[in-house]
């Protein structure tokens, strides 16, 4: 994939950022398709997973604080408590310190993406976000964006997004990506944060 190709449609020429796709080999029992080339017969040997991919283009962000909390940047001590709230933000994964601590030794990490949401009363640590930074095009990248059960609803999602958003002075533009079918439906905060597109990848495993 040319620079120049991904940059006229990033969402639509590949499922994943320009920098992944330049690492990655896809293994021979996957297939990658654009919704656009998808067939039916494909779920007689695959099965299916379906990702939208969103992109933003930066223009008119703004902050949009919750009273009662705030957010910080995050540092390497605060691994432990990152892995803390993904863990509890989700009941179909888990990561472990040397997962996350690897994304810092990343080509793309950028310090000042990794932030904190504490509620202030209590000074916990109740959400944090994650975006990487592609010098090569410009891009920024949502990876992680959790807020605990207990949280939800209260539009601290979007708080963190747009912080995010915000912090990516260097960046044309910001991407991010997301299953489908997932409960908390984080299509929809994305969208809310000014997330444009249609694009969906289908990714579809050979059955055993």
């Amino acid at each position: 994939m040319l620079i120049n190709d991904y940059l006229a449609d990033p969402c639509g020429s590949l499922s994943i950022p320009y920098w992944k796709n330049k690492k990655m080999n896809v293994p021979p029992d996957i297939k990658i398709v654009h919704h656009k080339n998808f067939k039916d017969k494909y779920l007689v040997n695959y099965t299916d997973e379906k990702y939208f991919r969103l992109i933003h283009y930066l223009n008119d962000v703004k902050q949009k604080p919750v009273p009662g909390f705030s957010i910080r940047t995050a540092d390497i001590s605060d691994i432990h408590s990152i892995v803390e709230v993904i863990n509890k933000s989700y009941n179909d994964l888990s990561v472990n310190y040397h997962q996350i601590l690897g994304l810092t030794k990343l080509p793309v990490h950028n310090s000042n993406l990794w932030v904190l949401l504490i509620e202030n009363s209590s000074e916990n640590i109740v959400g944090c976000g994650i975006a990487d930074f592609d010098e090569e095009v410009k891009e920024g990248i949502l990876e992680w964006i959790q807020i605990l059960p207990d949280y939800r609803g209260k539009k601290l999602g979007k708080m963190i997004v747009n912080e995010l958003l915000c912090r990516m002075k260097r960046a044309e533009f910001a991407t991010v990506s997301g299953k489908i079918n997932n409960p908390t439906n984080p299509e929809r905060l994305y969208r809310s944060c000014g997330f444009i597109g249609n694009d969906i990848w289908h990714i579809l495993k050979l059955k055993e």
